[in-house]
């Protein structure tokens, strides 16, 4: 009898250490973001789910009742193409369920992962599509600039001397811009695709801008593509300011620099709708302002 209860108690305590290690261990789901990815997996005779709808809701209940365990949990979008393409490179059988599992470890660990903060769907998906969209972006520009190899004249790496121009000029940009919030866009044609990145910077009284170092790298990436290829980019800036009226100044992307757009000019980039081409109404409150002279040295430009 004695040794029963000592079993049991035994039991009691292993399981509890397991509970314990269990919140210790982070959790990740792979999320179907649209109706046509989950059509795509729906193909699989293992995925059981009917509709779209019910799939995001079982999401949505699943990631709260990881929540509520003290787990912590992360969302990678799962793409099919990609899920294809791993099964058939690692030999897997993509109707399973463990396949599945397996490739969004993968995801997590080489795409796009979201916290999941207890915040809806609705809100999740759109930041976690938009961080997919920056790392591809990123990925690309970054891509183009290794691709590009040595100047034939100098011998330099024509990317890395890119990137530091670029760097010299977001540093420039930002020393134009004084404190205040200040929101960057940077636009850039490339071959395959439109390269965008976003960069929100504060910059307090001290001068010193407060920017997280992914953001400012991203950036600066972008930006080096269009310094590397002569593109005819741009760059628009935006600062809100206590008590101000927000001002909007742009540049254009010329021969590897910067030169300063008119206020007429800043004005029909900012309200025009960049698909259609049609006019946008400008914002109350605004000020579209020309582009300020930057402190723009020369260096290396291929």
């Amino acid at each position: 009898m004695e040794h029963t209860r000592n079993d049991r108690k035994q039991n009691r305590t292993t399981k509890s250490m397991r509970r314990t290690l269990r919140r210790e261990v982070p959790s990740t789901v792979g999320l179907l973001a649209d109706a046509e990815d989950f059509a795509a997996m729906a193909e699989y005779r293992t995925f059981t789910f009917q509709d779209h709808p019910t799939y995001l809701q079982q999401v949505d209940a699943l990631l709260r009742t990881l929540a509520a365990q003290g787990l912590h949990t992360s969302v990678t979008l799962f793409d099919p193409e990609e899920f294809a393409e791993f099964c058939t490179t690692a030999g897997l059988d993509p109707d399973r369920p463990e396949t599945r599992a397996r490739f969004t470890a993968h995801a997590a660990a080489h795409g796009a992962c979201v916290a999941y903060e207890g915040q809806p769907l609705d809100s999740l998906v759109p930041t976690l599509v938009n961080e997919a969209l920056r790392q591809a972006t990123w990925d690309c520009a970054t891509l183009l600039l290794a691709d590009l190899g040595n100047c034939a004249e100098c011998g330099q790496d024509i990317g890395r001397e890119a990137f530091e121009r670029s760097s010299h000029l977001l540093v420039a940009l930002l020393k134009g811009a004084g404190t205040g919030l200040h929101h960057l866009v940077c636009s850039v044609p490339a071959e395959a695709e439109q390269l965008l990145a976003v960069l929100h910077v504060e910059v307090a009284e001290d001068g010193i801008p407060e920017l997280e170092d992914d953001e400012g790298a991203e950036f600066v990436t972008v930006l080096a593509a269009g310094v590397a290829l002569e593109s005819p980019g741009g760059i628009v800036l935006r600062t809100t300011r206590d008590g101000e009226p927000d001002r909007v100044h742009g540049w254009r992307l010329d021969r590897g620099s910067l030169a300063v757009l008119t206020a007429g000019e800043v004005f029909s980039a900012y309200c025009t709708d960049a698909e259609t081409g049609d006019p946008v109404s400008p914002e109350p409150g605004v000020e579209y302002c020309a582009g300020y002279a930057l402190d723009d040295t020369p260096g290396s430009r291929h």
